[in-house]
């Protein structure tokens, strides 16, 4: 058994802790700045022992915010809901659509796959202000401007090719000897589908969900153009406040860590699906 030297364990160990500093001291400093009041903030030498507040957080829940310019009125926790529906629906609908897509590309070969495959990817990485105008205009047209369901099919380019490609390469890790046995013992199609591939590539399409949620979450510049306020996700609504005249830093942080908790909890609860499912795509590549 490969025996590790003491003096490489330990340099081991301390460039470990300090990249998680280097990577988690942000997110502590904005932690620690939501419980403090701008006078504790903009002490100088700031230090991280004071007096913690919930004024910020409580602001922030009941939609009234200090300034210097007075009370600003605005709909945080409503824009933190919009945020919850519009990722988890439009995740459930490329869900619904994309895991199929990737089984077909991933196990039917036909004429262009490869080429549509990759038009659907290329949705991705286009400039949204590419289609945000025709968009537009055509929600416009059809009834679907400013409403959940518009926001939703838009999401889709965000989502549906993400799950696609993610998807597709679990599905082609998976023998198909496996799947040609069970249609041998006399099971249909969908049942093989249902009962060996999904379960087979579930590690995949978790971590395909989870990593599609948070770029939906995070989405920005299609919501708002396409969004009123009340539609507006908290990525939009918090422009409310972070532009705000005299607002309070520990307000914006406070804002902050509201916004990306539930991405975050998701994520811790989602580690043990993605780490897996990493690990299932490295082992059979």
């Amino acid at each position: 058994m490969h025996s590790v030297h003491p003096v490489e364990r330990i340099l081991r160990g301390a460039a470990i802790t300090l990249a998680i500093l280097f990577f988690m001291f942000p997110i502590f400093w904005i932690v620690l700045m939501s419980f403090q009041t701008n006078e504790t903030i903009l002490r100088v030498p700031p230090s991280v022992v004071f007096q913690p507040t919930l004024e910020n957080y409580m602001a922030l829940i009941t939609g009234k915010l200090e300034t210097a310019a007075g009370t600003l009125e605005i709909a945080f926790m409503g824009n933190l809901g919009n945020s919850l529906f519009l990722s988890s629906a439009a995740v459930a609908v490329g869900l619904v659509l994309g895991v199929p897509a990737a089984y077909a590309f991933g196990r039917l070969k036909f004429r262009g796959s490869e080429d549509i495959a990759f038009t659907l990817l290329s949705f991705r990485f286009a400039p949204p202000l590419l289609v945000l105008l025709p968009l537009t205009m055509y929600f416009q047209d059809i009834g679907l401007a400013d409403t959940y369901v518009g926001l939703i099919w838009v999401y889709q380019l965000i989502v549906l090719p993400l799950i696609l490609w993610i998807v597709r390469g679990y599905f082609e890790d998976i023998p198909a000897d496996i799947e040609y046995a069970y249609r041998i013992a006399g099971h249909s199609f969908w049942a093989t589908f249902r009962r060996i591939a999904l379960p087979l590539a579930g590690p995949g399409i978790a971590a395909a969900a989870l990593l599609a949620f948070i770029f939906a979450w995070n989405n920005f510049v299609f919501a708002l153009v396409l969004a009123s306020a009340d539609k507006q996700p908290v990525t939009v609504g918090a422009l409310a406040f972070v532009t705000a005249s005299g607002i309070q830093y520990g307000q914006v942080a406070a804002g902050i860590v509201l916004s990306i908790a539930p991405t975050f909890a998701l994520a811790l609860y989602a580690q043990r699906h993605l780490v897996e499912g990493l690990s299932l795509g490295a082992v059979k590549g």
